[in-house]
């Protein structure tokens, strides 16, 4: 097979769908959108049943079990996906939206309207659930998609991709709105990746070997995140048994996931009072731990934290854990090595907590909140195609209002240039 040929005509017929997309009204979008949610549940056992293909060589391949929880697919999962469809279509429309619209002195108006991208890339890893978010939501937004996901979940995203495409067929909508590159040769990638002009953005979604290669190589635009490098300062003022069930939660809940967090900063003056039960609680939950000089004084008998540790998206049940003087040092501490992702404080002390979130640089600041949280369903944007650490265009979760861009329009009565 000719890759080069191979990924040309696929993207030449994502950008026909994108064509006929951006003429479509949002009840058609919202009617497929459904219909993609309702045969993804109809046909759950089948996409379970091709998972388990790559669960087997995941495994064979020997996977860690965080990715292979991020691999796996059972009903729940695939009830999960089907879900987040619905809420898209329940999303409203920012496709036509006409914002800021303002009369110059000549009398013409101006303002800005919103429309879609035109043909997106999306190349990820593992998670197959991304296929089903990515294609509702560049779908909504006006996109054609085109989707490249990693060999250990080829099955399950072919399984998912046929389900949504007979979809599209089904409703008339062009095919080429969800397309799908079947090849796992890496040089499918590096094909994509020359298509400007023909695509308009690539989204990366993996590992930071994965996203570095892809921005080193692209000739397209691309909107990435490299790492999870998340943080919880626990301070002073803190309610403990509040920071003890949100570092919990961060860590242990769903460690192989990008917003985990991976280094606990607890402040020096509840350090002795708060470690103890805190750190026992997340040993018996299977976390190991690495802790400073300070941290190993409070709780002895775990392993002593290195300096690239801070820098370590893990995603596994690994923690870093550190005492600092107070949060002026835990601040310097996440500017220095995280990764501009999530970061939050627990307190109750309400003016450190909103200097917090002034101060520190991340695509979501909490405060009293699990960094777990920062997720496009759970900010109600329904489901996101991935969270941008990056500041041009988007920053954060990414919904529909993110897959769009803006086009100015100009109202006029005869207006001329003197």
């Amino acid at each position: 097979m000719d890759i080069k040929k191979y990924v040309l005509a696929k993207a030449l017929e994502a950008k026909q769908g994108a064509s006929a997309l951006a003429k479509a009204s949002t009840s058609i979008k919202n009617e497929v959108l459904i219909s993609m949610a309702h045969a993804l549940q109809k046909r759950a056992k089948e996409l379970v049943s091709e998972n388990k293909k790559d669960i087997k060589f995941a495994k064979e391949k020997g996977l860690s079990k965080a990715l292979i929880d991020r691999l796996t697919l059972n009903e729940k999962r695939v009830n999960e996906m089907a879900q987040g469809l619905i809420e898209v279509s329940a999303l409203p429309d920012p496709v036509g939206e006409i914002m800021n619209m303002r009369q110059r002195p000549n009398g013409m108006t101006v303002g800005r309207m919103r429309v879609p991208i035109g043909v997106i890339g999306i190349i990820y890893e593992s998670r197959p659930n991304v296929t089903a978010d990515a294609a509702g939501l560049c779908l909504k937004a006006g996109n054609a998609v085109i989707l490249r996901g990693g060999s250990e979940a080829i099955h399950s995203n072919k399984a998912i991709v046929k389900v949504l495409r007979d979809v599209a067929k089904r409703h008339g909508l062009h095919e080429g709105a969800v397309t799908f590159i079947d090849i796992v040769d890496r040089e499918a990638i590096m094909e994509m990746l020359k298509l400007e002009g023909i695509v308009d953005l690539i989204i990366p979604r993996g590992g930071e070997t994965l996203i570095r290669a892809v921005t080193e190589n692209s000739r397209i635009p691309v909107l990435k995140h490299y790492k999870g490098v998340c943080h919880i300062f626990v301070d002073r003022d803190a309610d403990l048994i509040m920071a003890e069930e949100i570092c919990f939660n961060a860590k242990v809940q769903r460690p192989g996931t990008c917003n985990a967090m991976e280094t606990m900063l607890v402040d020096e003056a509840i350090a002795a009072g708060f470690l103890p039960k805190m750190l026992k609680k997340l040993e018996k939950a299977g976390v190991e731990l690495r802790g400073c000089a300070k941290t190993t004084g409070i709780y002895p008998d775990i392993t002593e934290v290195k300096e690239e540790d801070y820098y370590r998206e893990y995603l596994d049940l690994v923690l870093n854990v550190k005492v600092v003087e107070d949060m002026d040092e835990a601040m310097e501490h996440i500017a220095k090595y995280g990764s501009a992702h999530s970061d939050a404080i627990v307190s109750m002390n309400y003016d450190r907590a909103m200097r917090f979130l002034k101060e520190v640089d991340s695509s979501a600041v909490l405060v009293n909140a699990s960094t777990r949280l920062n997720d496009g369903f759970q900010f109600g944007l329904g489901a996101e195609i991935g969270i941008s650490t990056g500041k041009i265009h988007a920053r954060g979760p990414m919904g529909l209002e993110e897959l769009t861009c803006t086009k100015f329009v100009v109202l006029g009565n005869g207006q001329l240039r003197e």
